[in-house]
């Protein structure tokens, strides 16, 4: 019953196997031989055990990825047919365990495997379908956002040196901002007035305003055409297809000119926020610093040290004066200027570098990493996450619903995934040959849930994507 493996090649020593063990035991060992044949016959039924194991996995793996494929296809579609597959693939692997013949540990340990795999597959209780195709900028766009002073309009800040504003209804680019000489990495929009921050790769951060006279809208079916530099052949797209979801391409006027420019750092801008109100402004940069300075002058009124690697994003609190810096020494820090003596928690937990940390209701913030890890944690105690969502991929820019606490995650390969708050998984947004992201997606951002695209995403690939999310979760 067991097996002898040799080498082929002449003279060689013969391959470790438990036929080999078992020769050699027979040789040097002293045991009585009914001993050694109980022996011998134990480690035969565990090697056969575990080969039914492994045939058994397989199999189950096979069967679990063409599911996939149905479920995700299904969850456009609201078709229920999968729950009744899964169930069919919770009997198989029930089956399969039953005629294990396995230690108990053993058992304990393939039960719980399997159960995780089979329980990622549950019925899809959210609809998800992409709205438009936000269209224009020529490299990979690294942030989008949604104005707080005007819903209508959102922002996207790309590689290629530029910043732009799209209407949300049409698709329309209203606006091309080509003040930075570098890559644009960050954009956020002013609380309550039309003005706009950037930051960039020039080691600079631009304060200018969001004046536009194109319109915010245009008639369903009318598309007006740009001219000179800012032209763009709407039939042209990347993965050879057309502009088939009604993005529009306007008579984009581009503005170069900033209102104020900050450049207390000597390295590269990667992220930049209004404090509360919008009288102060928060910049994040490679040189392992954030600095505080006033909207109106431009002066820095601090300094903010203490990371030991580059910063990698930084997000202020929407109603009170709390800062949060992620950075690449695996930490992110909470800064709050509410007291005149600034208080500064450190956040540890991550592995890898943290790529985003945001702000939640509920005293709460999010977090996301390298580690392909998202870590959610309470303000009021930050020893330990209150719930961790392990993902397959790294984790790029996260955002969260402000109403019901949904974290939409952007990963490097290419999915974006929704969890709850507690980190109980939602669904993942389609993705096929003619839908969703083709390389990383770099940042999401949630807008108002009641609206017909209340989801919008970015990536390499050039793409801005708005989507239309169905937030009715059951409980």
């Amino acid at each position: 019953m067991i097996r002898r493996y040799r080498s082929h090649t002449e003279g060689s020593r013969p391959v470790s196997t438990l036929g080999h063990y078992r020769e050699e035991m027979e040789s040097e060992v002293t045991l009585p031989p009914v001993f050694r044949e109980r022996l011998a016959d134990l480690f035969s039924q565990i090697e056969k055990e575990f080969e039914t194991l492994y045939a058994s996995n397989v199999a189950l793996q096979d069967r679990i990825d063409a599911l996939t494929e149905r479920l995700e296809v299904c969850s456009t579609a609201g078709d229920e047919k999968p729950t009744r597959e899964v169930q069919d693939v919770v009997d198989y692997s029930a089956k399969t365990k039953r005629g294990a013949q396995l230690s108990q540990k053993i058992k304990t340990t393939y039960k719980a495997s399997t159960s995780k795999l089979v329980s990622s597959f549950r019925a899809p209780n959210t609809a998800y379908s992409l709205v438009r195709n936000y269209r224009g900028h020529r490299d990979g766009v690294w942030e989008v956002t949604v104005s707080c002073f005007s819903h209508q309009v959102v922002g996207t800040a790309s590689a290629d040196h530029t910043a732009r504003l799209f209407s949300i209804e049409s698709g329309t680019c209203l606006l091309v901002y080509a003040g930075h000489q570098g890559s644009v990495n960050a954009i956020r929009f002013h609380p309550n007035q039309d003005l706009v921050l950037t930051a960039s790769g020039d080691h600079t951060a631009h304060i200018w305003r969001a004046q536009f006279s194109a319109p915010l809208a245009v008639p369903d079916g009318h598309k007006s055409h740009s001219s000179g530099e800012d032209e763009i052949d709407v039939s042209e797209k990347e993965d050879g297809t057309d502009g088939e979801y009604g993005e529009h391409i306007s008579d984009c006027q581009t503005v170069r000119n900033h209102l104020l420019e900050l450049n207390a750092h000597s390295d590269v801008l990667i992220a930049a926020d209004w404090l509360a109100g919008g009288a102060q402004v928060i910049t994040a940069s490679w040189d392992r610093s954030a600095a505080l300075h006033d909207a109106d002058t431009g002066d820095v009124i601090n300094v903010l040290t203490g990371h030991d690697q580059e910063l990698s994003d930084v997000h202020a609190h929407p109603t009170q004066r709390l800062v949060v810096t992620s950075s690449k020494d695996m930490t992110f820090r909470l800064w709050d200027f509410r007291d005149s003596a600034l208080l500064v928690n450190v956040f540890q937990g991550h592995t890898q570098p943290v790529t985003s940390a945001v702000f939640a209701s509920g005293d709460k913030v999010v977090s996301g990493s390298d580690d392909r890890t998202v870590r959610v944690w309470d303000m009021r105690n930050m020893r330990s996450p209150i719930a961790t969502i392990r993902t397959d991929s790294a984790v790029n820019r996260i955002s969260v619903s402000p109403v019901q606490n949904l974290i939409a995650i952007p990963h490097d390969n290419r999915h974006i995934r929704l969890y709850d708050i507690n980190g109980v998984r939602i669904g993942r947004l389609p993705r096929s040959n003619r839908q969703g992201h083709s390389r990383m997606v770099c940042a999401v951002s949630w807008a108002d849930e009641a609206a017909a695209t209340n989801l919008f995403s970015c990536g390499f690939d050039r793409q801005v994507l708005g989507w239309h999310v169905s937030t009715q979760v059951k409980e």
